[in-house]
């Protein structure tokens, strides 16, 4: 009998689409969404698998439920996405009380699985990856089976969206595991895309950004990921496409003429560099060099103006010496990121990396370059932020800032440009979902202030109010 559901995201942008699409499933099954463990008859944890740090959170947030389930024999605990697919039996060894784990590409199947957990009360998993021979439950299928409809409440907000163009990944970097554990890169149906973005056009979304793990080598047939951006641009009810993550070498100039043709295509590009050096590019199987990465930058500037770049960037690869850190340094002064995600290297089972390269710059000099490198990015951001000052910009307001429950800030709000830079103004909250312009007054690295000009773009549709919304911690 369905009850209470609760469901936390611990990953990147597709961890928390992939959640929001088993909540939808979960709701029509019945269940309601709550905002914390105790007292759930379902507890989910979707994870990522990138870096040690973040599993090693899962397994203590597991543990934290073992009352829980002292409490509740009956409640079901499940462990979904990259980390258990790549886990499998290991997380129930390590966590006894989970009763079921599955991975990525089988979460269409989560429904089942808890009633049977229910029925049987015997643990259940399931994994699926990639194309099969003969009737198949590929992860083409799982798309259509349970991507379309979903419900706001699953969302950050109710009038933004994610929206995933590809699965899994054909790049092999040697130090990720995203080929293992969601398997070879698949393009989703250009049709089903652009069916699924008018529903939440109709639902009351207004900007959407496409996913996928490098979103800009979506294929499909001859149809192209500029092609792709050509049909969304025309949908409807939409008003801004964004997308992330993008690789260097797919960066081709149709695409960047069709960002800054398109006018709903935001002209902000997440690249993501991971290192400085020619060396360790080469070592991590990146496909490029610092050189043909700037050549990059460099066209995206020509042809986009105004355009806004951020990446990411790791530290303390295997082999990695002070030289190719500096080499590093340079490449975030002489790219102009406007942000970094700045990780340190933790080695990962079943990535070539953790077979072939010794991991042996040390825990300490991984913090101290990581450190450093976050100095110099705060350096260039705040460059960048303070070229802003004196302009007027169009944000999508998001909601109350993160101070507006502290006195003096009540009417704070915040939102985001077109270049994704974040923007703190007072308002109020008529104001939230809708384009409104904001004079921009001071700066940090990280964050605009400014105030109100005029009055909103867009009387943007209202939409379905969320019933509740999931726990997300990005990793």
């Amino acid at each position: 009998m369905p009850g209470k559901l609760y469901m936390e995201t611990v990953g990147c942008q597709m961890s928390v689409l992939d959640s929001e699409l088993v909540v939808g499933t979960l709701r029509r099954q019945g269940y309601s969404l709550v905002s914390a463990p105790a007292g759930a008859d379902v507890v989910l944890f979707n994870t990522c698998s990138i870096r040690e740090s973040v599993e090693e959170k899962v397994y203590l947030a597991l543990d934290s439920l073992k009352k829980l389930k002292r409490l509740n024999p009956d409640a079901v605990i499940g462990v979904l996405g990259c980390m258990a697919q790549k886990d499998q039996e290991k997380v129930f060894a390590r966590a006894p009380h989970v009763d079921l784990v599955c991975g990525p590409g089988a979460l269409a199947d989560i429904p089942d699985l808890i009633a049977t957990i229910q029925r049987t009360r015997t643990p259940q998993s399931s994994f699926s990856l990639g194309r099969k021979e003969g009737p198949r439950r590929d992860v083409e299928e799982s798309f259509a089976s349970w991507d379309p409809e979903r419900e706001p409440g699953g969302r950050p907000t109710p009038f933004q969206a994610f929206v995933r163009t590809q699965f899994g990944c054909d790049k092999f970097c040697t130090y990720c595991i995203v080929p293992a554990v969601r398997g070879p890169e698949q393009g989703r149906d250009p049709d089903e895309l652009c069916e699924e973005v008018r529903r939440l056009a109709d639902q009351g979304v207004v900007e959407i950004t496409l996913v996928g793990q490098t979103v800009n080598s979506y294929r499909h047939g001859k149809l192209r990921f500029a092609d792709l951006l050509a049909r969304l641009d025309a949908i409807r009810g939409i008003e801004r496409i964004k997308f992330v993550s993008s690789f260097p070498n797919d960066m081709t100039d149709d695409l960047l003429q069709a960002v800054r043709d398109l006018p709903k295509v935001a002209p902000w590009l997440h690249v993501p560099a991971q290192s400085g050096s020619d060396t360790v590019l080469a070592r991590m199987k990146r496909h490029y060099t610092v050189g043909g990465f700037l050549e990059m930058v460099a066209r995206a500037r020509a042809t986009i103006p105004g355009v806004s770049i951020s990446g990411d960037f790791i530290v303390g690869f295997c082999g990695e010496t002070d030289a190719d850190f500096q080499a590093t340094c340079d490449l975030v002064r002489a790219g102009r990121f406007k942000s970094s995600f700045i990780y340190q290297y933790s080695t990962r089972p079943g990535t070539k990396a953790h077979t072939d390269l010794p991991d042996d710059v040390p825990l300490e000099v991984k913090k101290l370059r990581n450190n450093e490198l976050l100095a110099v990015q705060s350096e260039v951001s705040r460059g960048i932020t303070r070229e802003l000052v004196g302009t007027s910009m169009e944000i999508l307001v998001e909601g109350p800032s993160r101070r507006a429950n502290r006195e003096g800030f009540e009417n704070q709000l915040h939102g985001r440009t077109a270049t994704d830079h974040a923007v703190v103004f007072d308002g109020g909250e008529e104001l939230v979902g809708r384009f409104v312009t904001v004079h921009i007054e001071e700066a940090t690295s990280l964050t605009l202030f400014g105030r109100l000009e005029g009055a909103p773009r867009t009387e943007v549709r209202t939409p379905p109010a969320p019933r509740s919304r999931l726990p997300v911690v990005l990793g």
